[in-house]
């Protein structure tokens, strides 16, 4: 299985469709498809400044975010089949369809590691990449990685959140970081045409 997390900067951009259309198209048996918080988490980092609520609610209120994105995205794509759990996106998986996670078994009801602004989609699309056994996580971005390709180098640069490195590491799955223009990119690889361009070190 192939997660692939679509940031949630890519809410209202056109480039959104296209990459729900190549998914849906390509992924069919191979891709889950995790969604970003977007401007819908944005809402919780206002509101938890305003109204000073903890990092556990924040937390709570960011997965719901997420599953906002989601059902955004399922307006857009009717072929994705929504997956409440990593057992339910393996099954579409199974049958041969795209799952979109919602990622309501992220919610918590006690702090945790995944409790914190430092996890972000990036480190739940790591979190479930783990939990499912995953080949292969593609992080797909409205800006361009650092030539540089590392965790650390995405996380320094502000790619992806702080927690992310820890995640991966020692990771049993391969990470790319994708501008949101390198769809074709992710379709030829998709086809077997190309291969990812960074592995985890001891990824398999």
């Amino acid at each position: 299985m192939w997660i692939v997390k679509i940031g949630g900067s890519l809410a209202g951009d056109p480039t959104l469709e296209r990459w729900l259309s190549m998914l849906c198209a390509r992924g069919g048996g191979r891709v889950t498809i995790v969604p970003g918080g977007g401007p819908f988490a944005g809402h919780v980092r206002a509101a938890q400044s305003d109204l000073g609520f903890d990092d556990l609610v924040a937390h709570n209120m960011a997965v719901l975010a997420m599953a906002q994105f989601a059902m955004l995205m399922r307006s857009m794509c009717d072929a994705l089949v929504p997956a409440e759990s990593t057992a339910a996106a393996q099954a579409v998986a199974a049958g041969g369809r795209v799952a979109l996670w919602l990622p309501f078994e992220a919610l918590r009801s006690h702090p945790d590691a995944l409790t914190s602004w430092d996890v972000t989609s990036d480190s739940l699309a790591a979190w479930l990449a783990d939990r499912a056994g995953a080949t292969r996580l593609v992080l797909v971005k409205s800006c361009a990685p650092p030539r540089e390709a590392s965790p650390h180098a995405w996380a320094d640069a502000g790619i992806v959140d702080r927690a992310f490195p820890a995640f991966v590491q020692g990771a049993r799955y391969a990470v790319d970081v994708v501008h949101k223009a390198g769809w074709n990119r992710v379709e030829d690889e998709l086809r077997g045409a190309r291969r990812a361009n960074y592995a985890v070190p001891g990824a398999s």
